[in-house]
């Protein structure tokens, strides 16, 4: 979803969280069947996250394998020194340097809780619109969830985090919310009614982000909340963002990537890729340097007379599956 909402099949592991490729799930009424095109897209992807899969194994096994050998170092420097005194000093000091250790990711996390309650406070306001039930398949909605983590991670590293919402949050959504890594602690917002109820009020400042509009989105106004459909669907209901903001009679725009950029497949994108792209633009006010940041370097062709290489690809699911629980709240 992204761009709008429509989202692609996620970058990140496979659906399922065993390994094993997200299932297709079958055509319903309403559904679009899936093009020989795009067949071949989805076997392309899951054979990527196959990959993943694989490397991301490989590298639990060598950080225990890490482990084990400091363990082993730490024992046989204990075992060399002759007296308890010395070795009462070694271990202080390994308790000392532990100490110091702790208190830096205490700092650290207080800075960042600091940072989003400011962000909640006075940031862009941005709309994770999860109202779309029944539409996606239980593999769908797991890489969903993870997307919406590494949104969470993403703000949380910005020098200045957005005012991040949550709406629609109810039925199996919400189940697999709770299940993300401290959840209940995160600092955003989280409605569980649709948008269009929790800012009733505010209809007139909705803007829906969706790679269907026709208007171009030029600049972030601060007034304004945008909106983006949080829905992974592997591209079987098209323009079905576009359809529900007409329905609500709301304003939509779409990201200028083709003014910058030619991408190599759609201009939809994940929810996490089009958050973070609004974040950068908000520090940056660069939407080309935006869309080159964090764009995979595999959905898009050259730039005018731009060579820049990318290296956002995989970086945020690394950054979330090496984070503890209590670092990502």
């Amino acid at each position: 979803m992204g761009e709008v909402v429509e989202s692609e099949i996620p970058n990140g592991d496979a659906a399922n969280g065993d390994g094993a490729p997200p299932e297709e799930p079958s055509a319903e009424a309403g559904e679009l069947p899936l093009s020989k095109s795009a067949r071949k897209r989805l076997l392309k992807q899951q054979r990527r996250e196959e990959k993943k899969a694989e490397k991301k194994k490989a590298a639990k096994e060598e950080k225990r394998r890490k482990a084990e050998e400091r363990r082993r170092e730490w024992q046989e420097k204990i075992s060399s020194v002759a007296t308890e005194e010395e070795r009462a000093a070694i271990e202080e000091s390994r308790l000392a340097a532990r100490r110091e250790r702790m208190e830096a990711r205490a700092g650290e996390r207080e800075r960042k809780r600091q940072k989003l309650t400011k962000g909640m406070e006075e940031g862009q306001r941005i709309v994770v619109d999860l109202d779309f039930p029944g539409l996606m398949a239980p593999a769908e909605i797991n890489s969903l969830m993870q997307q919406i983590m590494y949104c969470y991670a993403v703000n949380g590293r910005c020098d200045s985090p957005c005012h991040l919402c949550l709406t629609g949050c109810t039925g199996e959504i919400a189940t697999q919310l709770q299940r993300l890594p401290g959840y209940d602690k995160w600092l955003i917002r989280k409605e569980s009614k649709p948008y269009p109820e929790v800012f009733h009020d505010q209809k007139d400042s909705l803007v829906y982000l969706t790679a269907d509009s026709d208007n171009v989105l030029e600049e972030l106004d601060p007034s304004k909340i945008y909106i983006i459909g949080g829905l992974v669907d592997r591209n079987r209901w098209k323009g079905i963002t576009m359809k529900k903001a007409k329905e609500d009679g709301i304003k939509t725009a779409k990201l200028p990537i083709s003014d910058y950029l030619k991408m190599s497949t759609s201009m939809v994108l994940t929810v996490n890729q089009v958050v973070e792209i609004l974040l950068r633009f908000l520090e940056t006010k660069d939407w080309k340097n935006s869309f080159f940041q964090v764009i995979p370097q595999r959905k898009r062709c050259e730039a005018e007379g731009d060579e820049e290489e990318d290296e956002y690809d995989g970086e945020m699911k690394k950054i979330c599956i090496e984070k503890s629980p209590e670092e990502l709240e």
